[in-house]
């Protein structure tokens, strides 16, 4: 037998140490759901990996991958969450206002809260606005457990914020602190 891994192996660990080698980034496994097929020898199980990525930092991104076999999926979801990753209004470890996200069947609230709070989520909302980099908020889910529906919400919800200085540029006027 050759000695010489394929190539198909060694391109692979070539981009797992690609990826690894960025630490700024946070990465959350929110679901992994299991799929079965029944053929003539029994069981065939398949699986998909929901992930949310983000710095921590305002931008954050979110993956679904499947796969028949767990890491494979993990994998495909990260990378798509990577690709897809965008920024959001993010103030003083807060947003800026309160903002509802539909998705689905899963509708969001997310709303400021005064510093010390702390985070108030749970499920796929918490680790999209860990990712996100929120430090004080509420949130509320409303409609649908399903996790996907849940944090496409959220992603939604943060894509309808708006910071005071981004609205008044929309209207073609610019901020002054003096008047």
């Amino acid at each position: 037998m050759n000695s010489r891994p394929r190539r198909e192996f060694r391109d692979r660990d070539r981009d797992r140490r690609d990826r690894s080698s960025d630490d700024s980034l946070f990465e959350k496994v929110v679901n992994i759901g299991r799929c079965s097929k029944v053929v003539s020898g029994g069981r065939r199980f398949s699986f998909s990996a929901l992930v949310v990525v983000g710095n921590r930092n305002g931008s954050v991104g979110v993956g679904y991958g499947r796969a028949n076999e767990v890491p494979e999926a993990v994998r495909k979801a990260t990378d798509h969450a990577r690709n897809g990753m965008r920024p959001f209004a993010l103030k003083e470890g807060t947003i800026p206002h309160e903002v509802i996200g539909l998705a689905d069947g899963g509708r969001v609230m997310l709303r400021p809260a005064a510093p010390g709070t702390g985070l108030i989520a749970g499920g796929g909302i918490r680790a999209v606005l860990e990712a996100f980099g929120a430090k004080n908020i509420l949130s509320k889910s409303m409609r649908s457990n399903n996790s996907l529906a849940t944090v496409r919400a959220t992603m939604n919800a943060l894509g309808q914020l708006r910071t005071y200085e981004a609205i008044l540029a929309l209207r073609g006027r610019s901020y002054n602190k003096n008047s």
